[in-house]
């Protein structure tokens, strides 16, 4: 694995999505009360599309899509997750992290955004969508409404996140991935594990993301609701419905055939906002990851008005 290059695996994956590479930076923002927000900014225009993640994910999440999308695009690492720094009172909700996303709306992008959100990321973009519409030309949600079963997801998943949370180096964390049957291909494991983690002053590997430490404290015996690394874990269900009900903005839904959200999920979402449309793809919950091209096509589509 490289030593420390983020972006070292991009020329790979723009040669098998036969697409170009964009300039990609880092960018980071202060935030005021001494936090900092971290994102990604892809090409060289003012972005047109910005990106929220789901929980335990982080910016990069997004690299294969973006590739495919060919869109000046702004792709964010949520407080918790990435380079952005965590929170000290583990309040990871839509309305709470939405401010933060406005912040750097109005620092990196220049105009009016397609706000594109996967699971909590979703509920976080619909959020800002409804705080301030003056932001977001279009919100388009990914396999996530607020009425999604705050179980959800699998179980092998939540397993894994309540493990250790250190390892003696990310070959390790690798082959503790591949053992619970995720990652994929090794190669793919591993750039997962590159850029989902970090090397402590003291040599240790530990995740970025705050949430698989507060799922390994509460198997140890912490809070359970804190502790639980689900993308919908602490969004309370009518705030979220609130918010969607607010947004004046085109709204779409991308839902994963095999995902979170199921056809009655996404009927009540269409009760609720009936000028929504719904979409789906032969997918699991995490569409972006399982088929980059295929939605990176539906997303262009939705933004072209085809």
């Amino acid at each position: 694995m490289p030593a420390d290059d983020e972006f070292s695996f991009l020329p790979a994956q723009a040669a098998a999505a036969a697409a170009p590479l964009p300039r990609v930076e880092r960018r980071t923002l202060s935030l005021p009360d001494g936090r900092v927000l971290s994102g990604l900014a892809w090409g060289d225009a003012p972005p047109a599309v910005t990106l929220l993640h789901g929980a335990g994910l982080n910016a990069h999440t997004w690299d294969t899509t973006l590739l495919h999308l060919g869109l000046p695009a702004l792709a964010l690492d949520l407080p918790g997750h990435g380079n952005s720094s965590w929170r000290d009172d583990a309040a990871y909700v839509a309305r709470v992290l939405a401010p933060d996303v406005v912040a750097a709306l109005e620092e990196w992008t220049g105009r009016p955004q397609t706000l594109v959100g996967h699971s909590l990321g979703g509920l976080t973009a619909a959020a800002v969508a409804a705080a301030r519409p003056d932001l977001v030309e279009r919100l388009i949600v990914l396999d996530i409404t607020p009425g999604v079963d705050p179980s959800a997801g699998p179980a092998q998943i939540r397993a894994f996140f309540a493990g250790p949370t250190d390892w003696a180096s990310r070959d390790e964390l690798v082959e503790r991935a591949l053992s619970f049957g995720l990652g994929g291909s090794r190669a793919a494991a591993a750039r997962g594990v590159f850029l989902n983690s970090r090397v402590r002053p003291d040599g240790r590997v530990e995740w970025k993301h705050h949430f698989a430490h507060l799922a390994a404290a509460a198997a140890a015996g912490g809070s359970a609701d804190t502790g639980t690394p689900d993308a919908v874990r602490a969004v309370p269900t009518e705030t979220g419905w609130e918010d969607l009900a607010a947004v004046r903005t085109p709204l779409d839904l991308v839902r994963g055939e095999r995902g979170f959200v199921t056809a009655a999920d996404a009927d009540e979402l269409l009760r609720r906002h009936p000028g929504a449309a719904v979409h789906a793809l032969p997918t699991g919950h995490n569409l972006h990851e399982e088929d980059p091209a295929a939605l990176a096509a539906l997303l262009r589509d939705i933004i072209d008005g085809r």
